[in-house]
């Protein structure tokens, strides 16, 4: 097997991705690939092409867009519920929630961060690994005293997945990840060389090649057991967005149509500010014009000046806002399309309402497709450990600091039912305080859990 080796879907979704990139990052990232977005006109000059091309600037609209749906979906973050567990394990995973790379980075922050990217790219993936051992840990004390049963979380695009092998199920069979680390050296008299590593992972094993910079062949590091091998399954977890939810690839096009018909305006109003001089002579014209020169007319000759009437000024300026509109409608965002304040069209609280309840049903099929995933992940991490526990993820339904009100007023009249049902009290209990207490540490959310189960059995 070539580890080189590129899958067909890969090699065809490159150009794709790198697009995706460039509109979301928007600024210089987009303003150095500008002619593949910009389009020259038919025959246009190529000095007029090169200046148009330094002068491109993007209104960078589905940026804003996938960070805002980030930033809303995570304002609270998902509640990690552990039941039958002891404080040793229930202390572990308070732990990985505050740091799950190793890095300190919270389990929030990696799922958001994990979220944000399938927004842009359709789907991102998360690998679950643990620290490489020397030799076989005799027990389970002496595996948790190593760290070694420390799980930790890396983060992948589908740029990084290079080829793979799915069964019938559509389930991965092996894949293979490529990665390309920075320019480093060793020293400082030392010329900084870049790294290709090659991760290969199938239901039980891996293998790490590695080829730096001016090598022809990627070299076997590393290999071995990876920690998912007895539950015979690749220790890589797909994210994926269906295609009516995957916000870039809905507004790509309208984005790149924005970009040149706002430049194509910009360049026109610039060019409108540098009037043309218009003679109006049957004679030979051969003198110069200029800020300090002046021109001499036969009686008959007229001069002038020419500069637009502006209607196709309008024209633009109207379907610039039109595709503004588009973009944030078909992101499920109309309302924040429309002027805050001017000429906009007035909206009734109805149909403001109607708006916002598409934009809530859409974060809550975010919120489930997330929690979801954070549960599977949760659940394999708990299956490799050997924890007998039961883990469920709950929250990201929640999307309005005033709705928390009317929360406190159902479980009330809940409550007040006293339905026979001490799994229904602890839910109701759980529930509000992880709404009320969603930005306090995992460990008390947790201690807070635990007493609830306690009181309520009592």
């Amino acid at each position: 097997m070539d580890i080189t080796t590129e899958h067909p879907e890969y090699r065809a979704g490159t150009s794709i991705w790198q697009r995706y990139s460039d509109l979301y990052a928007g600024g210089e990232q987009l303003k150095r690939r500008a002619e593949h977005y910009l389009a020259p006109r038919a025959k246009e000059p190529p000095d007029i092409y090169a200046e148009r091309l330094s002068k491109v600037f993007y209104e960078n609209y589905i940026g804003s867009i996938i960070d805002w749906y980030g930033a809303t979906l995570f304002r609270r973050e998902p509640t990690i519920v552990l039941e039958q567990t002891d404080d040793k394990t229930r202390a572990y995973y308070a732990e990985f929630v505050e740091n799950c790379d190793l890095h300190g980075t919270t389990l929030a922050q990696t799922l958001r961060r994990t979220f944000i990217t399938a927004l842009i790219y359709g789907r991102s993936y998360l690998l679950i690994d643990f620290p490489a051992s020397g030799e076989q840990p005799r027990t389970r004390a002496d595996e948790d005293s190593r760290g070694l049963s420390n799980a930790y979380l890396v983060s992948y695009d589908p740029r990084d997945l290079i080829n793979w092998s799915r069964d019938v199920d559509g389930s991965l069979e092996w894949v293979v990840l490529r990665q390309r680390s920075g320019a480093r050296s060793t020293n400082i008299d030392e010329t900084p060389k870049q790294e290709t590593r090659y991760l290969y992972y199938d239901r039980t094993s891996y293998r790490i090649y590695s080829q730096p910079e001016g090598q022809t062949e990627p070299v076997l590091v590393s290999a071995g057991t990876h920690g998912l091998a007895r539950e015979e399954c690749v220790p890589i977890l797909e994210l994926g967005i269906s295609d009516g939810l995957w916000l870039m690839n809905k507004s790509a096009l309208l984005q790149v149509e924005h970009l040149n018909k706002s430049n194509a305006l910009a360049w026109a109003i610039s060019m409108g500010l540098f009037s043309m001089p218009v003679i109006y002579s049957d004679r030979e014209w051969k003198q110069i014009l200029g800020e300090s020169y002046y021109i001499q007319l036969n009686p008959h000759d007229r001069f002038g000046w020419t500069e637009p009437e502006g209607k196709v000024y309008q024209i633009a300026s109207d379907n610039l806002a039109r595709l503004k509109e588009e973009i944030y409608r078909v992101c499920f965002l109309v309302q924040q399309a429309r002027p805050v304040s001017g000429s906009g069209s007035l909206q009734s609280g109805l149909s403001k309402q109607q708006d916002l309840y598409v934009t809530h049903e859409v974060l809550r099929s975010y919120g489930d497709l997330v929690k979801d995933f954070a549960k599977i992940l949760l659940r394999q991490i708990q299956k490799a450990r050997g924890d007998r526990i039961l883990i469920d993820v709950q929250g990201m339904d929640d999307f309005d600091i005033s709705d928390f009100a009317a929360d406190l007023a159902d479980a009330e009249t809940l409550l007040r039912m006293n339905v026979p049902s001490t799994t229904l009290r602890k839910t109701i209990y759980k529930k509000i305080a992880s709404k009320y207490l969603c930005d306090i540490r995992q460990d008390i959310k947790d201690q807070i859990n635990h007493e609830i189960d306690k009181a309520i059995l009592q």
